[in-house]
């Protein structure tokens, strides 16, 4: 039996998605509930991979399948493809297993020609609608089929419409100029490919179909693909759609919507439609549609919203899930198109979740796992301080919330050079296309003059949680892209220009210059989410925090203790760099303890403070870790000041800071390395967190110090290190005063993964280094790079940035080893990550599959590491949400 490329909507259903794409299932599940969906077939995401594995020509069977699933089409519609007197015309879509909006490509009105275009017009008595349709037809096909650049179309529409007024829309255009405009439109594919524009239907099928396989592998897909990890291997599948129309007259029109709001998830219809249009219209910003609230009491649509509410009211209870439709309204009548899972922003996914649990459709488990971890960042993204000094340049819809700061840029590729040097940009456009995506990525926040709340730029923006405003139809971008203007006032906003956008869930604001933004703060649903994350994760969540305050706000975040307190941040502080510095030059014991002497209370000040900020918690100090270099000054006037104040020569300061100078820091003096050399320096960085601790304790405060010696590689070297701890624990009475402590080490060295059955004998917890562990193990720096990472992970030599997601293959199973031989020797020991992979979602799903006891991470990563914990005890996360 040959093999099934092909099914029609009707054979298909919605568990299918690998197979037909969310969009082919989508349409599939729609028709088998008799829903009204214009007939049509899916040439399935396996046809794509096999036209790649075939040097890009079709499997052998998919082409006549295809055939024969376009007449059961013309049956249906009872019109037959390229037919002179009653033609069908199709619509090709991409659909792969993700939605990817924007990503791959569209072409509508396929079929038409010099003489179907004259059937159209026999049928429908529109001269002018059977004209439009060709000469988009023309544009869409020529862009994504032959490769020309958009543009020519574009500037010749925009030649014509100058013809007939400052201000004249596409509608304003008549028959006969439309078909001037079809002619002109020829002329330019017979220019640019030297080929006169394909008047075979069944040609152009192919074509459309082939450019459709060939868009999952443009740009802006792989783009889209990378940052939000979906597998290149999915392919896409190809949606062939009978055409109805919502450009024949003003009874006609398309749009998009969803079943509840993606910018905040309210339980009310959101989108917006546009009379007398196709659907590239809508997500292309070229014109600015109306509130889907409108057409309820719109003359022109009787009936039509009513029945398009209960149609969403019913999808979304069938798919237990916010659903994104599109639809056409030929002559009154509605047709629906297409239905998927809703992107939506965090805000939003945390209160649908929370609300599909209260309103009994969904359990508290499906609502974890609905949300993005990484979403929760959005909920955590600045806003604009209600107090700050606001001078309103110009307002708009309401993309993406949050509040952005920036310079202003008007070209996707100069955001994507100074966002990625990094500055601070806002990218400023008419309105934004899929190749924009690279400098949307880069970029602060998004403004557009153009386009509606699911215009690309504002559905894109969405997804990313980036901030967004679009429609802001003020403002005037000049032809040079050298600034901008705002009606009715003399502002002039030039490139390089600080501007601040504000954005809640109903309107966006353009903000003059810099304005000041504060951060928001957890409860109600979020505080629901994370009290069910808690109910469910057994991992747990710590911190890493240097300071009171970041103990604190990791606190306000959910974090249980402190995984990484880092001592050598202390440092900075004040004049106590002087110290640190005079400790450094010392010539002898003597005058290092000096020095020593006079850190020890700025030590013991910081200790105390954050075991107040983490009474009840755990606190992971570890013991200097940077090499001694990294605290003296290079250049020679800051070291001609530094030797007056220390009271030393020049030449003597300078004869140290070269001594200490290596060629491989990172690999070099440094960690425990330090701490055996100059014990003294271990010795007082235990006494100040002894003396700390034994403080707080008789204030109340319960403490449990955990003190971690890093960079070790061998028992020996932890031994040398904790005896030091253990002496000065005595001697400072910490088992008279009642405090408990625990010393261990952090494992970021392969051999002290291998080793960890011996480390173990000594150490009572590890806690895994991953940023050092994966410099080690890869054998590069994390400071260079990012100077070629990228472009491995482009060419898939890695699949990941390693310093971003956690490398499970070399990393990960260093990582395993070291928990499964330390705990052969030790069972009860204690295992956690802080390096930065801790707050990343993958990377703790691994954490927790290891057998971890908690990851930490950056206070503001608390949050995302919670519900991370809890889906990883769950089970894998729905991507799709």
């Amino acid at each position: 039996m040959a093999h099934k490329w092909v099914y029609l909507f009707r054979d298909g259903n919605g568990s299918q998605k690998e197979l037909l794409g969310g969009k082919g299932a989508g349409l599939a599940e729609m028709t088998r509930a008799g829903m009204p969906v214009p007939p049509g077939f899916t040439i399935t995401t396996e046809s794509c991979n096999s036209y790649y594995d075939n040097g890009k020509q079709f499997p052998e069977g998919l082409w006549d399948q295809a055939m024969e699933a376009l007449k059961d089409v013309e049956k249906a519609m009872d019109k037959k493809f390229g037919n002179a007197q009653n033609p069908l015309l199709v619509s090709v879509r991409s659909g792969a297993k993700f939605s990817m909006p924007g990503m791959m490509d569209t072409i509508l009105n396929l079929g038409l020609n010099d003489t179907t275009v004259q059937g159209i017009i026999n049928l429908t008595k529109n001269e002018r609608f059977a004209y439009d349709a060709y000469r988009r037809f023309i544009q869409m096909y020529g862009n994504v089929v032959l490769n020309i650049n958009k543009d020519a179309f574009e500037h010749e529409l925009e030649v014509l419409k100058a013809l007939v007024g400052p201000n004249a829309k596409d509608t304003d255009l008549s028959a006969d100029q439309l078909k001037q405009l079809v002619a002109t439109y020829k002329k330019i594919v017979q220019d640019k490919t030297g080929q006169p524009f394909p008047e075979e239907p069944v040609d152009q099928l192919k074509g459309a179909v082939e450019a459709v396989f060939a868009s999952w592998n443009n740009d802006r897909a792989i783009v889209y693909r990378r940052m939000n990890k979906i597998s290149d291997a999915l392919g896409t599948a190809v949606n062939v759609q009978s055409m109805v129309f919502g450009n024949m007259g003003d009874d006609c029109g398309t749009g998009v919507a969803f079943s509840r709001d993606p910018s905040n998830g309210e339980n009310v219809l959101y989108g917006e439609y546009l009379p007398n249009a196709q659907g590239e219209d809508v997500v292309a910003g070229i014109r600015t549609p109306h509130p889907i609230s409108e057409m309820e009491n719109d003359p022109a649509f009787p009936g039509v919203y009513a029945q398009f509410a209960a149609i969403a009211k019913q999808l979304e209870q069938h798919y237990q899930d916010v659903q994104d439709m599109e639809f056409t309204i030929e002559k009154g009548r509605l047709f629906m198109l297409q239905t998927r899972n809703g992107k939506r922003t965090g805000p939003a996914a945390v209160k649908i979740s929370v609300d599909l649990v209260k309103e009994g459709v969904i359990d508290e488990k499906t609502a974890l796992q609905r949300i993005p971890a990484d979403d929760l960042n959005q909920l955590l993204l600045p806003r604009v301080s209600a107090n700050a000094k606001k001078t309103i340049l110009a307002t708009g819809l309401a993309g993406s919330p949050g509040a952005a700061v920036g310079q202003v840029v008007f070209t996707a590729e100069e955001a994507e050079e100074r966002g990625n040097a990094g500055d601070k940009v806002i990218l400023v456009r008419k309105e934004t296309s899929p190749e924009d995506l690279r400098g949307m990525v880069a970029a602060q926040g998004i403004l557009t003059a153009f386009g509606g709340k699911t215009s690309h730029a504002a559905v894109v923006a969405r997804g990313m949680g980036k901030c967004c405003i679009v429609g802001a139809g003020a403002i005037r971008i000049s032809k040079d892209d050298s600034g901008f203007t705002v009606d009715g006032t003399d502002i002039v906003v030039k490139k390089g220009d600080w501007i601040t956008l504000d954005v809640d869930s109903i309107e966006g604001r353009v903000l003059l210059g810099k304005v000041d933004t504060i951060d928001p703060e957890m409860s109600g649903d979020f505080a629901q989410i994370m009290e069910w994350s808690d109910k469910y994760r057994t991992l747990g969540v710590r911190t890493n925090a240097d300071t009171p305050q970041d103990a604190r706000k990791a606190r306000e975040f959910g974090a249980a203790g402190i995984g990484l307190c880092r001592t050598e941040h202390m440092f900075f502080e004040g004049n106590r760099i002087d110290v640190v510095r005079e400790m450094i030059v010392a010539d002898n014991l003597d005058d290092r303890k000096q020095a020593l002497a006079k850190l020890l209370p700025y030590q013991k000040e910081d200790f105390v403070g954050i075991f107040q900020a983490m009474d009840g918690f755990p606190v992971t100090i570890r013991t200097l870790d940077p090499p001694l270099h990294e605290f003296l000054p290079h250049e020679s006037a800051e070291i001609h000041e530094l030797a007056e104040k220390l009271g030393v020569s020049f030449d003597k300061l300078n004869g140290r800071i070269e001594s200490l100078r290596e060629s491989n820091p990172m690999l070099g003096f440094r960690g425990c390395r330090l701490g055996i050399q100059y014990p003294e320096i271990t010795e007082m960085q235990a006494r100040a967190i002894f003396q700390a601790a034994i403080e707080v304790k008789k204030a109340g405060v319960h403490v449990e110090p955990e003190i971690m010696i890093p960079l070790v590689s061998d028992l020996n070297e932890f031994r040398l290190q904790r005896e030091i701890v253990d002496r000065v624990a005595k001697e400072e009475g910490v088992a008279e005063a009642g405090v408990t402590y625990l010393v261990g080490t952090m494992i970021e060295l392969p051999r002290a993964a291998l080793l960890a059955d011996k480390i173990a004998e000594q150490a009572e917890f590890f806690s895994f280094g991953t940023n050092d562990l994966t410099q080690t193990t890869f054998g590069l720096s994390r400071d260079d790079s990012g100077k070629f990472l990228p472009m491995y992970v482009e060419k898939k030599i890695l699949k990941d940035d390693p310093f971003q997601v956690l490398d499970r293959d070399g990393v990960g199973q260093l990582v395993q080893i070291g928990t499964e031989r330390g705990r052969k020797t030790n069972p009860n020991l204690k295992v956690g990550i802080c390096g930065e992979h801790g707050g990343e979602p993958s990377s703790v799903m691994f954490c927790h599959e290891v057998g971890m006891n908690y990851v930490s991470c950056s206070p503001y990563r608390v949050p995302v590491a919670r519900l991370a914990a809890a889906q990883a005890a769950l089970g894998d996360t729905v991507r799709d949400k």
